[in-house]
């Protein structure tokens, strides 16, 4: 499998289909607190980047809908200070890529991003959001599924080897925080097809 291959079956409609909850663009808000749980509990620090995932339509009016994000974040760059870009890779999945050492304006900017999308009724194509950190032993994620509603942390280890025992004790120690997926087939690796080739690395 390649970057991100499955991630639409996995956070796409099957994942939609067996959520027990509307996922809502202020979840991402959980993620100011979880910041400093991060930091200051568990020896993570982050690095100061997110990404937004979504799936694209060859229409003029989704077009319209990406320039207004462009446009937005392009406004409160001036004021924040937050970089973006938008890119795609080679499976056909959009970017949305956010850089700010200010943990609470990378929320906001890519709150502003996904509730864009949500009123231009595009919605649908948010697939997921995601939050680098890394310690001593590597890069740790947290990933929120936009079909599920729900946070779920991936641990990337060489040879595509997770670190399960990180992942139980990232979601043991965030649980309530945030809103966990209990349901771990949505625990969905997002692998690069080459390593240091994700679209925000």
């Amino acid at each position: 499998m390649g970057l991100l291959d499955g991630l639409r079956a996995i956070l796409g409609s099957r994942a939609e289909a067996d959520a027990g909850r509307d996922a809502d663009p202020d979840d991402l808000f959980g993620m100011s607190t979880a910041y400093l749980t991060m930091e200051a509990d568990l020896g993570y620090d982050s690095l100061d980047v997110g990404a937004l995932c979504f799936s694209g339509v060859d229409s003029s009016d989704f077009r319209d809908a990406v320039d207004e994000v462009e446009a937005i974040l392009e406004a409160g760059q001036e004021e924040t200070g937050t970089g973006f870009s938008v890119t795609a890779d080679d499976h056909g999945y959009h970017w949305v890529i956010l850089e700010d050492d200010d943990p609470e304006d990378l929320i906001t900017s890519m709150h502003f991003a996904a509730d864009t999308f949500i009123e231009h009724g595009y919605g649908s194509r948010l697939l997921a959001a995601v939050f680098a950190y890394e310690n001593r032993d590597g890069p740790a994620y947290w990933i929120y599924s936009f079909r599920r509603g729900r946070f779920y942390p991936f641990v990337p280890r060489s040879g595509r080897e997770r670190d399960s025992s990180a992942e139980f004790t990232l979601e043991s120690a965030l649980d309530g925080e945030l809103e966990i997926e209990r349901e771990k087939e949505y625990w969905y690796p997002l692998w690069p097809s080459e390593r240091g080739t994700h679209p925000w690395e």
